[in-house]
């Protein structure tokens, strides 16, 4: 094996952790996607209930429409097909069910864009105002440019949702750090299942939906004092 091969065999692996990174500025932090008011009503009190309520997220939601849609951006990037990425973020934007969550779409992948943009990313720029933007859009085509494979990014984008969730409850609930720790081995377990689910669904399955989660985000929006701005 030549000196060159680990670093290039394991470039893709640097760029996908790099994407998923806290320290990725697109402001990801400032979004709770309505656990701060789920906390407030009671809905999350502990770490049992909130483990119930990122499962019935993570197989509800992103793996029947997050992730497969994301699949579809991939693809469409991949094969340079401006058509379908349109379509399918536009597809991915009516499936919010609240309007912070369609803006906190927007505004990540819009600065998710930003940050594409200024690091070469020629394709990113035409997006970086564009009213369809979501962060799926950009994710995926962050993803085929650094040819990161397209489970790795679907796994990538789902590890990213959850680790953002429990940042937030250990703010909220609060958790300790250990029992968020826990909630990430426990839940990230779950991940590969949706992403093998994501992948199998025909355009006409995609789709998902938790009630209690467009409760929880349409009433965040009237919360009197809230961290987040979702």
């Amino acid at each position: 094996m030549g000196i060159d091969e680990p670093m290039s065999a394991g470039l893709p692996l640097l760029r996908l952790m790099q994407l998923v990174s806290p320290a990725l500025p697109i402001g990801m932090y400032s979004y709770s996607q309505g656990q701060e008011k789920a906390v407030e009503d009671g809905w999350l009190a502990d770490e049992a209930a909130l483990a119930e309520w990122l499962e019935g997220l993570l197989e509800a939601c992103l793996a029947r429409t997050d992730l497969p849609v994301l699949a579809r951006l991939y693809d469409a990037w991949k094969e340079d097909d401006g058509e379908r990425v349109a379509h399918w973020s536009a597809i991915l934007g009516a499936c919010r069910e609240t309007e912070e969550l369609r803006l906190e779409d927007r505004q990540t992948g819009q600065a998710l864009a930003r940050v594409l943009g200024g690091l070469g990313v020629t394709r990113a720029e035409d997006w970086i105002r564009h009213p369809q933007a979501c962060l799926a859009t950009l994710f995926a085509l962050a993803g085929v440019t650094w040819s990161i494979s397209r489970a790795d990014v679907l796994t990538g984008y789902g590890w990213g949702w959850l680790e953002n969730q429990v940042l937030c409850a250990i703010k909220l609930v609060p958790l300790g750090q250990t029992a968020g720790q826990r909630l990430l081995i426990r839940i990230a377990a779950r991940i590969p299942q949706a992403v093998a689910q994501a992948a199998n669904l025909s355009d006409e399955e995609i789709g998902g939906s938790s009630p209690l989660l467009a409760i929880a985000g349409s009433r965040h929006a009237f919360q009197y004092s809230r961290l987040f701005r979702s």
